[in-house]
């Protein structure tokens, strides 16, 4: 039996190929967006958007290293390549996954870090300590994804036979103690201390604004500003694990129970839906963050010759960790020129 060879119908094969072309077409375009844009705003960046920016590269990483190798295999009807292209296409997945949920697990605690106190003026996440959060997600991920290489646990085909990832059904014996690690370190911990990080978040700024609001009836600037990017953050977290947590149940089911129990077309759909979880970061920057939509509007290389495109030199929200909510009334004028400037000003959170 020929384990590389589609258990799926032709015609579903060749649906499934478009999918991923689709998606790999989007995540690629996405997120290329998303660091472009950084980079051309770097002298303004907060060392906190340097996880969002790492953030799109492991979106990147997987939709370039993967996708096409997927298509490919889906409109041939057969994993191409065999064992090796298996092992590499599961190694790539598991890492990229697994840097993926705790870039944002670090961003998390980040920004409940920063949310403790919003009226410090002093950086409390410097440049030196992001960077090396971000090597600390690479290494802790590369091995997470060289355990199977070294023999605990396993990269095997899917059911259907035209991707691969850890080879659930065959880990109940020889490889169950690294299921059960693998599920807690790097889907239950970490949801755990995203989920308490933003609602640790959620409960300063609400005594940040019942403080203010005792004091004046206009809701501060700053309260705002943290509000909206602790909706983008939870869309994204949410996004991300909504997405992986339907492949995660049935990987544990075909653990737990008989694998051949489950027909190839209901194992292939929450496969199809994972891969999507690359392409919704974008989205979620783009239709709730009011000054990364302008950016990318002010993208020239998108604009066709619009005279209506430019690039903004106004004043960057690198104040937002700095603006106080006690305003004094010498500085109202620069607190004005601030919350106007807010909504001009980019960022990637």
């Amino acid at each position: 039996m020929d384990i590389y060879a589609s258990t799926l119908s032709p015609a579903l094969d060749v649906g499934a190929g478009c999918y991923l072309l689709v998606v790999g077409v989007l995540s690629i375009m996405g997120n290329l967006l998303v660091i472009v844009t950084a980079v051309k705003r770097s002298s303004r960046m907060k060392p906190p958007e340097l996880l969002c920016v790492n953030l799109a590269v492991t979106d990147l990483g997987a939709a370039v290293t993967m996708y096409p190798l997927a298509v490919a295999s889906a409109w041939s009807h057969h994993w191409l390549g065999g064992d090796v292209t298996c092992i590499y296409y599961g190694l790539a997945g598991f890492f990229f996954g697994v840097a993926s949920i705790m870039n944002l697990t670090i961003l998390a605690i980040v920004r409940f870090v920063v949310s403790l106190n919003l009226q410090s003026p002093n950086e409390k996440i410097s440049w030196k300590k992001v960077k090396m959060l971000c090597v600390w997600i690479w290494f802790y991920a590369l091995i997470w994804a060289l355990f199977p290489i070294l023999g605990w646990g396993k990269y095997g085909p899917e059911p259907f036979g035209l991707s691969c990832s850890l080879a659930w059904g065959q880990m109940k014996t020889e490889g169950f103690s690294f299921v059960i690690s693998m599920f807690s370190f790097n889907l239950v911990m970490p949801s755990i201390i995203i989920i308490s990080c933003y609602f640790g978040i959620a409960i300063n700024l609400y005594f940040t604004y019942k403080k203010s609001m005792n004091n004046s009836n206009r809701v501060p600037n700053i309260v705002k500003l943290h509000r909206r990017l602790l909706i983008i953050a939870v869309l994204i977290s949410v996004g991300f694990i909504g997405c992986w947590a339907p492949y995660g149940l049935v990987s544990l089911w075909s653990i737990l129970q008989d694998s051949s129990t489950i027909p190839p077309e209901v194992s292939l759909l929450p496969c199809m839906f994972a891969k999507s979880s690359t392409v919704y970061n974008p989205m979620i920057y783009y239709f709730f963050s009011k000054s990364f939509k302008r950016e990318v509007k002010q993208q020239r290389w998108l604009c066709l010759g619009s005279n209506s495109c430019h690039i903004s030199n106004t004043i960057s929200d690198n104040s937002i960790y700095m603006v106080s909510t006690n305003i004094k009334p010498k500085v109202e004028a620069r607190s004005a020129l601030q919350d106007s400037t807010e909504s001009k000003t980019v960022t990637l959170d």
